[in-house]
């Protein structure tokens, strides 16, 4: 039997695992400097929570075989956990981070960073306040996180759902397909404009003259000038929908100059965000300079309604948000670094060392009373280990310092303390040891 992990999902080394923990931990940073609370929710949810909330894209949840009376799922995402913990809880504020797995049927792409099992890291904020200010916040969480992962340039794509409604409704699309077709259009990232079309056509039932409208209004990019052209369009100034998202766009583009991500943001037209409960603004974080197949890297809106789907009696919860796609931008990071033998995969700071036979117990005492002032010691586990065979390993390891026990310094009471990169040694007293140990760490800029 040849061993293989599951379709869709794959093994993190120590040298992977510590490349996107790394990652992580730089994104927890902006999300705390943000004022994000931290949140958990379970890994599977009740099937009922989940179904209905993801338009065509349900059709990838994992069910679960029922336990209990409960027909369960795991969860597809990390946003409709939110909302059911808000509506169940009566939270009517928060700001919130979160980052775990989710779990996806889907088609996978593990070479581009598309799994079935993967992180999402989200940042979202509930709560009833002046328009757009939160919404301009999570496109400013965006751009710091992917300019301080250093990924390369990039762009946040903007659009509006009500404005899409108010195209579809103008082109003639009826008001039970606007999120189907939306969802169509959610595709032109992935595939050309003639595949979308021809789903349009045959898939969704919608006629040739009322697909070319919708073609010649998706394919539509820019900035202000755009926002401009389409204010002045006579069908959509007919439109309540259309002409508050434009003037949300608008609003938010001022927020963005204010926050120096302006010259980040491109308003267009074809981005959809298939997923059924967005209600306002959505945008979407693409790299200029990686292949097409690796897809956003972030993405997010405005989901006003949802958190009202599990409590429809109780006072409504504006929500929006954003989710980091982690795995697309470790999967880059990924190939850019060198992961292997240069990667550190652990923390240890100092490693104790015999350097003659029969001092194993005193090398224990040693490596307790670093333990227990809160230094990361390790030793090996053989009781007569070879002197050379220690210090090879504190090198191959990267471990910033070596304390070398032997017979003479003992007597006077006295260890070697080595630093392993430069292999420059000197002895210091026991009764001094942490100390010193503590100096050398900081001098040699070893993080906590």
């Amino acid at each position: 039997m040849s061993l293989k992990t599951p379709k869709g999902t794959r093994d993190y080394g120590p040298a992977e695992a510590v490349l996107r923990q790394r990652l992580l931990d730089r994104v927890i940073q902006v999300f705390r400097r943000h004022g994000a609370a931290t949140l958990d929710t379970p890994v599977f949810e009740l099937r009922s929570v989940l179904t209905g909330k993801y338009g065509d894209d349900s059709k990838l949840i994992y069910d679960l075989k029922d336990q209990g009376g409960e027909p369960l799922a795991l969860r597809y995402d990390l946003t409709v956990p939110f909302a059911r913990y808000l509506a169940m809880n009566n939270v009517r504020q928060m700001k919130r981070y979160h980052i775990a797995k989710v779990y996806r049927r889907d088609n996978p792409q593990v070479t581009h960073g598309r799994y079935r099992e993967f992180y999402q890291c989200d940042f979202d904020i509930a709560g009833t306040y002046d328009p757009m200010l939160p919404d301009a916040e999570c496109i400013k969480v965006v751009a710091e996180i992917l300019t301080e992962l250093d990924v390369g340039d990039f762009t946040v794509k903007l659009n509006h759902r009500r404005l899409l409604d108010g195209v579809f409704e103008v082109c003639g699309v009826p008001k039970d397909k606007f999120r189907t077709v939306c969802s169509s259009v959610d595709k032109l990232d992935k595939m050309p404009w003639d595949t979308v079309r021809r789903e349009m056509i045959e898939e969704k039932g919608l006629d040739e003259r009322t697909v070319d409208q919708i073609g010649c209004y998706v394919s539509e990019c820019g900035g202000i000038e755009l926002l401009d052209r389409l204010s002045s369009d006579g069908q959509l100034n007919a439109i309540e929908g259309a002409m508050r998202a434009l003037a949300d766009i608008r609003l938010l583009l001022q927020y963005c100059a204010i926050f120096k991500v302006s010259e980040r943001i491109s308003f267009d037209l074809s981005l959809a965000r298939g997923l059924d409960y967005y209600t306002g603004v959505i945008f979407e974080a693409v790299l200029k300079d990686t292949p097409d197949e690796v897809g956003s890297v972030a993405g997010g809106g405005r989901y006003d309604d949802l958190v009202g789907m599990f409590n429809p009696k109780r006072t409504k919860v504006p929500c929006v948000g954003v989710s980091i796609g982690i795995e697309r931008l470790f999967s880059i990071q990924e190939k850019r670094t060198m992961v292997g033998k240069s990667t550190r995969t652990n923390e240890t700071e100092v490693f104790v060392v015999s350097a003659h036979r029969g001092l194993h117990l005193r090398r224990l005492e040693i490596l307790n009373q670093l333990w227990s002032e809160g230094i990361k010691a390790e030793h090996s586990y053989k009781q007569n280990p070879k002197l050379l065979a220690q210090l090879q390993h504190c090198e191959k390891r990267q471990i910033p310092l070596a304390i070398i026990v032997g017979e003479g310094e003992l007597a006077r009471g006295m260890v070697k303390v080595r630093e392993v990169a430069s292999r420059q040694e000197e002895y210091i007293s026991l009764d001094t040891m942490i100390e010193e140990i503590r100096k050398k760490l900081t001098t040699l800029n070893v993080p906590e």
